[in-house]
């Protein structure tokens, strides 16, 4: 399991796939969400711009990252 810390009150779910490096862009962390390969706290999520809080869980490919 790893953390990602974030500096504001929340990150979008595409833009945290991005940047941990989970997919290369936009359209494929996009493509990750809408296939239901991403779930948030224990839930497939579909929403892409779901808003992403600290303590929040992600979990892909047997990946998991916490919000912090």
């Amino acid at each position: 399991m790893q953390t990602f810390k974030i500096k504001d009150e929340y990150i979008q779910l595409n833009q945290l796939i991005k940047a941990i490096g989970w997919c290369e862009n936009g359209a494929d962390a996009n493509l990750l969400i809408e296939n239901g390969k991403i779930k948030v706290n224990g839930e497939v999520e579909f929403r892409k711009r779901n808003k992403l809080m600290k303590g929040f869980k992600i979990d892909f490919n047997n990946q998991t990252v916490v919000i912090e």
